[in-house]
């Protein structure tokens, strides 16, 4: 199953590139009619990750890998330390949640090993990560004992994810820019939700999960909390390998 990784994408076509950058910030940020959708559905997402730290009361030292626009702070009003994994800080300049950002790193290599985070979280970003494996495996080290990683993701490669997309986004991209938005969300979309399922139970020895829908074959969304890393199988992958750890 690792040998899949790392992915590489395919470029674009020019006719995508043009708009690439600007589609994906909309996206994030919910400006058109079909994303403020998107963004009203994926708070399923956001809630479930942030069910642990809301029913305890408990703050816990957080690491958000993929933080975007900041969008998940507001589920976590008192969570501290609290830091983050963004590339691409157009997306998070000027946020009003920024000033409770402790670090920002711009690659999770960049954190040192033994860290001890109580919880590593991620809300839509597995899917996009090229080389997932080595992401997750270094998870694995910068937890502390007992603490674990929390993600939630779309359900990518089922029919009930490709129907809602098609019938939302896919209709609105086909009018605003005359092109196909599945051509897009390949691009972007490089891990589907069963993958992105067996690369944490290889690292993790206990992964829980969870769905909006019928059962993960016919859901929108899936929520993962995974517990007791295997040291060892983290520190052996990434010294196996020689690929920049990072969220390409």
């Amino acid at each position: 199953m690792l040998s899949r990784f790392p992915k590489v994408r395919e470029p674009l076509p020019e006719a995508y590139a043009r708009i690439h950058q600007g589609q994906y910030i909309e996206n994030r940020r919910g400006v058109t009619p079909a994303a403020k959708l998107s963004r009203k559905m994926e708070s399923w997402l956001h809630r479930r990750v942030a069910e642990d730290v809301r029913a305890g009361g408990v703050s816990r030292s957080t690491l958000e890998i993929g933080a975007g626009t900041l969008n998940h702070l507001p589920y976590e009003p008192d969570t501290s330390p609290y830091d983050i994994v963004e590339p691409f800080s157009e997306l998070y300049e000027g946020s009003a949640f920024l000033s409770r950002v402790r670090c920002i790193y711009n690659d999770i290599c960049e954190i040192n090993e033994g860290h001890g985070y109580d919880r590593v979280i991620s809300i839509a970003t597995f899917e996009h990560i090229c080389n997932l494996p080595q992401v997750v495996a270094r998870v694995g080290l910068l937890l502390a004992p007992g603490g674990e990683l929390r993600v939630s993701v779309p359900s990518e490669g089922t029919l009930l994810w490709t129907l809602g997309w098609k019938l939302t986004t896919g209709i609105e991209f086909r009018l605003r820019h005359g092109l196909d938005y599945g051509r897009f969300l390949k691009y972007e979309h490089v891990n589907t939700a069963r993958e992105i399922e067996e690369v944490l139970r290889h690292f993790f020895a206990d992964v829980t999960i969870a769905t909006l829908g019928l059962g993960r074959a016919l859901s929108f969304y899936q929520f993962f909390g995974c517990a007791r890393p295997s040291v060892a199988e983290c520190q052996r992958y990434l010294a196996s390998s020689s690929n920049r750890v990072g969220l390409g």
